[in-house]
């Protein structure tokens, strides 16, 4: 598996739309880097987050998940409380070729103040904005600055296509919008 480099995320950004919309060099004057990196694409989070909370006293249950866990909050900062997460998602659209499996990575600005930040493999031929999880594992109140960098996407290219992709499998989560919330 080779890491592709930045002329083939450019290239593939502009031929087939594998992401939309696309920032073609990295922008960090003042803000939390985002756009094409040398090996890799740092993606933005969007403006909408679903903060987990105990108002409710739920139980977080993946195959009965219960929207009164969260409370929703849009705008151009989201506070997560101590300990807390809250799930957002990338401003980009993301077209993932049959022959690639992307990685996601948080943003080290982020990590060095304790928010960490998880996505599982954005498989072959999986299409949509990406959920994006965020854990704020301090004691202390976190700040998430939207339209900004949140993560970085890794793109490793298998030695072929595989057999079956994500959309041969009519994945769950394809061509999501927005916080795709767990599905059985």
């Amino acid at each position: 598996m080779s890491v592709m480099p930045d002329r083939w995320i450019r290239q593939m950004a502009a031929e087939h739309g594998m992401i939309e919309p696309f920032v073609e060099t990295q922008k960090r004057e003042g803000v939390i880097s985002y756009g094409l990196s040398s090996y890799g694409y740092d993606a933005r989070v969007a403006d909408e987050f679903k903060i987990f909370t105990n108002v409710d006293s739920a139980v977080i249950d993946p195959k009965a998940f219960a929207p009164t866990s969260f409370v929703d909050r849009k705008g151009p900062a989201c506070i997560i409380p101590p300990n807390s997460f809250a799930l957002a998602h990338t401003v980009e659209y993301f077209r993932i070729p049959r022959d690639i499996l992307v990685i996601c990575l948080g943003k080290s600005t982020y990590a060095r103040c304790g928010i960490i930040v998880n996505v599982t493999p954005l498989e072959p031929e999986w299409e949509g904005q990406v959920t994006i999880e965020i854990s704020n594992t301090t004691p202390l109140p976190a700040k998430i600055h939207a339209h900004e960098g949140i993560c970085q996407f890794l793109f490793l290219q298998g030695a072929g296509p595989c057999e079956v992709s994500y959309a041969d499998k009519a994945g769950k989560y394809m061509r999501q919008r927005g916080v795709a919330l767990p599905k059985l």
